[in-house]
């Protein structure tokens, strides 16, 4: 069995405990070098979590030829450059989600890395997780019956830095996409295709209701999946609360979840409701990044990869197509 050599483009803070452990922990995986664009923070991370090798220049790592793997996890502003480099040298790619700024930056990147016979990850890593692959579990026993509805509301609060008018990069459309919708509701999105199957049907209104920055701030949406069921959203940015959770209901019963948060899951029918618990990893994306590697050995199949990821960038791209029409963004 091989062991897979990974380098990071975009040693950031999602790299510190969500993902950049995971390469070192999961089986027959390995982090060998880091890049980040200044050179301090570079080396204090690699020194830090014991990598050998640090880069400032994402080209250099890229070519490093003792580096098998490259893990993207720079803003979704640079993904799809990153991507294609990195399909040309031959090496497999993961990407940090959202997958690229829009759906034509993500058909290009699948492009380039079906052109140089290379697989394409994405880190909608809730796909391989324990946790929330119990809803999955629930789906497929019967419990819920025939599904025919899933809601989501998804509500969290300005934060003062988006107050102050100190904007995150994550609220600036040309580097992050969109607003925060892009960043969360993609996890929600992504996995609802992986459990009900792909949306073929999308209506949505997304608005700026706080004026804090220039992105959308709010969006609502309803969809079909090819199955049938039908789903509804509510996403808002600027409520006096934090909460996420989802309902999927069928003809026996229903399973309300929380895609973000650590809770239990409750499982409701005739008879009651009863709590699932939900633990999540210390490594979030160690069991995503455990199938890639699988895969990259030629044992089994990730269940995220590029086309799965361009059907979730098509739907927020829809979602919100009212409001960057507007301004030409989009």
């Amino acid at each position: 069995m091989k062991k897979i050599r990974w380098g990071i483009i975009g040693c950031g803070n999602v790299t510190e405990k969500k993902s950049g452990p995971g390469f070192q922990k999961a089986d027959n995986s390995e982090l060998v070098a880091v890049m980040r664009r200044d050179a301090t923070l570079a080396e204090d991370y690699a020194k830090r979590h014991n990598v050998p090798k640090w880069y400032t220049n994402a080209e250099a790592l890229i070519h490093d030829e003792e580096v098998d793997a490259i893990y993207i996890a720079t803003p979704p502003s640079t993904h799809k450059e990153y991507a294609i480099l990195a399909a040309r040298a031959s090496k497999p790619v993961y990407v940090e989600k959202p997958m690229a700024l829009n759906t034509e930056e993500c058909e290009e990147m699948i492009k380039a890395c079906e052109e140089n016979d290379v697989p394409l990850f994405v880190a909608f890593y809730r796909r391989a997780m324990p946790a929330l692959l119990q809803v999955k579990e629930v789906i497929e026993s019967g419990a819920l019956g025939n599904i025919r509805f899933v809601t989501t509301v998804h509500h969290k609060k300005a934060s003062e830095q988006e107050k102050n008018g100190n904007l995150p990069w994550r609220v600036q459309p040309e580097i992050s996409g969109g607003g925060h919708f892009f960043d969360l509701a993609s996890h929600t999105l992504d996995f609802l295709d992986y459990v009900l199957g792909p949306i073929e049907s999308v209506n949505g209104f997304a608005t700026n209701q706080a004026e804090l920055y220039q992105a959308e701030d709010i969006v609502s949406g309803s969809y079909v999946f090819e199955s049938g069921v039908h789903g509804t959203g509510q996403w808002c940015f600027n409520s006096y609360k934090n909460e996420d959770w989802n309902e999927i209901v069928g003809d026996k019963g229903s399973l309300l979840y929380s895609t973000l948060q650590e809770r239990p899951m409750i499982l409701k029918d005739e008879q009651g409701e009863r709590e699932i618990e939900v633990v999540y990893p210390e490594h979030v994306q160690q069991p995503l990044i455990q199938t890639i590697v699988n895969e990259l050995n030629g044992e089994s199949h990730s269940p995220s990869t590029g086309k799965t990821a361009l059907r979730t960038s098509k739907v927020m791209d829809q979602l919100v197509a009212n409001y960057y029409q507007k301004s030409g963004s989009l």
